[in-house]
């Protein structure tokens, strides 16, 4: 087993893939309400979801890490804890920002949106979030406002759900276990795409397309080589090929590359390289470690849910001014400002029962 795992590197990806995302949905923004915008330049097309399949493989390694690290201390999973420590990080926020979404801004002129429809804001679409779909609703019905941002959450929240029973099916072979989701996901999406028509009148390749658990499986996969101190860390887990690997990627993304059908698997293996080095390689413990970094790594969560609340708040206020250049410094704030608040309000108060169910 790996004896070194460190986390404030970890918490300094969360707040950069929350970033990638705000900046990416600033440009959206802007060109939805007509303003100058970079939102056809190939970067900001690919940061956004490449922001969420970040989170996606922080995820997938973090948590497979951690049930592995608990059923080696008490030699089982409690799965009841398990499901409680997410509901209790996961579900204060998520529904707050869905009863904003459907009951406040709605009827609120400052937060109309031009050019998107409101006739989404039904009971079909609100029952989905409720139940923890809101990948269904982007994906088959469209962009709520404000709430939309939450397909991810969705997506996570289905991750947790399977995830520890999965474990314990494939307790004695775990390594099994990743290879057959990441294959089995790939085979289910080269189905779909091939066979796009279904019996069930929806759009399931666009469902699977925001359902990307191989993702989190190849984060989990590099968990497991990290908690087994396998031999093939000293391949990948070197200075060298970490910042090989991060140059890669980010020179990958200035120029906006598409992989095609093997996209996000690819930036997903490149990411769990990265994440690997920085969890567990001591040589560079410190590289992002930094009371900014380790601030907005906490509030990330927060950054993600409220950052398109602020962006229309920014817009607004530039247009109002006609001053364009104030909308990324306001939206950053404001963003920053109301994800303090909620962690401080409403988050924090949940998160001391964590430790209950740890």
């Amino acid at each position: 087993m790996s004896k070194y795992l460190h986390f404030p590197n970890l918490n300094a990806l969360r707040a950069i893939a929350a970033l990638l995302v705000l900046i990416h949905h600033i440009e959206q923004f802007k060109n939805v309400f007509n303003l100058d915008n970079y939102w056809n330049i190939p970067f900001i097309q690919v940061i956004g979801k490449l922001g969420v399949v970040l989170f996606f493989v922080l995820s997938g390694f973090l948590i497979t890490y951690l049930l592995m690290n608990e059923e080696k201390n008490t030699n089982k999973i409690n799965v009841k804890g398990f499901y409680i420590r997410r509901i209790i990080r996961i579900w204060p926020l998520y529904y707050f920002i869905i009863f904003l979404a459907y009951f406040i801004f709605p009827y609120l002129e400052v937060f109309s949106i031009e050019n998107i429809s409101t006739e989404i804001i039904s009971i079909k679409t609100f029952l989905l979030y409720i139940f923890m779909l809101p990948n269904m609703v982007l994906s088959n019905f469209g962009v709520v406002p404000y709430a939309s941002q939450a397909w991810s959450i969705g997506t996570e929240e289905q991750f947790y759900l399977i995830w520890p029973l999965l474990f314990i099916l494939f307790r004695k072979n775990k390594m099994l276990l990743m290879l057959s989701v990441i294959i089995g996901y790939i085979g289910v999406k080269y189905y779909l795409t091939i066979n796009p028509k279904n019996p069930f009148g929806i759009n399931l390749l666009a469902f699977w397309n925001t359902f990307n658990i191989d993702c989190m499986a190849i984060g989990g996969l590099t968990a497991i080589l990290s908690f087994r101190n396998s031999k093939i860390l000293k391949y990948v887990n070197n200075n060298y090929v970490f910042y090989l690997i991060a140059l890669i990627v980010i020179l990958l993304m200035i120029f906006g590359v598409n992989f095609g059908f093997f996209h996000y698997e690819i930036y997903a293996i490149l990411f769990a390289i990265i994440i690997l080095n920085l969890a567990t390689n001591k040589a560079l413990a410190t590289i992002l470690e930094n009371k900014m970094f380790n601030y907005l790594g906490g509030v990330s969560y927060g950054i993600y849910m409220y950052h398109s609340i602020a962006i229309v708040i920014a817009i607004k206020l530039s247009m109002y001014f006609k001053i364009d250049f104030i909308i990324y410094p306001i939206a950053i704030l404001l963003t920053i400002l109301f994800s303090h608040i909620s962690y401080k309000h409403l988050e924090k108060p949940f998160l001391k029962l964590k430790k209950r169910f740890s």
